[in-house]
């Protein structure tokens, strides 16, 4: 049986993958998928790519291609969720902050530099028409470190996925001061290039698992409540979500990919663009 090792955030976007992995889907095709939580999200993600401690990742499309800009080798097999991912602008319940305006020019709470909530900083500074150069950042790993320094006041707000973070505004930790989607598909499915060249028939047949599972996926039973129930969630937080969400089966479009470099080229986030089929596998 041939083991192979991916990793995707601990949230509700990756419980296709989990229902898959407890039904056993792949070891049917002799494959040991070998899941990994990653709460850092992507930054730790790419890290684990290169380290080669993961094979699989289910990760940002924005900070995949700028680390795969930056060298490290991997490529994009296919988008996982085809509609963006909502940012969740926060800060902390009892901040001075109460808008978006109110933000400029403070320091934001980012899990590592080159992490997505790094990334859309500057797309949000961008939307906002503030000047870059003057973002300011506190590294907190990830949400637990978020929690921390926003009620700490180490750092005056943090991003991240709306749905995920809203438990701590219900519990009134953080206050949610406005949304700022991704305006690209929001996971796409990475995978490195020596596992491509030497298990390329494993990672079909992981694909095929998969996109015959998130196909369906809206249609199963209960699939609402198993979702509130297992990520800890409000059931009408996550009936607005999965309205939201479509999952993808196919691979990321070139126009999209260089949509993705333009943006991150203007806010200075890689220094070059690269032709677009160097970002991609089709499998």
């Amino acid at each position: 049986m041939q083991t192979i090792r991916i990793g995707g955030v601990p949230e509700h976007f990756n419980l296709p993958w989990h229902l898959t992995i407890e039904e056993n889907a792949y070891q049917k095709k002799d494959i040991h998928l070998e899941w990994t939580d990653f709460p850092g999200g992507t930054g730790a993600m790419c890290e684990a790519l290169r380290n080669e401690t993961i094979d699989m990742a289910i990760i940002l499309t924005e900070g995949i291609v700028k680390d795969i800009i930056a060298g490290n080798p991997s490529k994009i097999v296919q988008t996982y969720i085809q509609t963006p991912l909502i940012w969740g602008i926060h800060v902390g319940y009892h901040s001075k902050f109460n808008s978006i305006e109110d933000l400029q020019n403070t320091s934001a709470a980012i899990s590592r530099y080159g992490s997505g909530s790094h990334l859309m900083a500057y797309v949000n500074a961008q939307n906002n028409g503030w000047d870059t150069s003057n973002l300011k950042f506190e590294v907190i790993k990830n949400l637990d470190g978020a929690i921390k320094a926003l009620t700490n006041n180490t750092a005056d707000y943090f991003m991240w996925e709306h749905f995920t973070t809203k438990p701590l505004v219900d519990d009134n930790i953080f206050r949610r001061v406005a949304d700022c989607p991704t305006p690209w598909p929001c996971f796409v499915i990475a995978v490195r290039e020596k596992v491509l060249d030497s298990h390329l028939v494993q990672i079909q047949n992981i694909l095929e698992i998969i996109n015959t599972t998130t196909l369906d996926f809206k249609k199963i039973p209960s699939i609402d409540k198993t979702l509130s129930y297992r990520y800890d969630q409000q059931l009408t937080d996550i009936q607005e979500w999965l309205q939201l969400t479509e999952w993808s089966q196919s691979l990321i479009d070139v126009k999209t990919l260089e949509k993705v470099q333009n943006q991150l080229l203007e806010l200075k986030i890689i220094d070059k663009t690269v032709a677009s089929k160097n970002l991609i596998f089709e499998i």
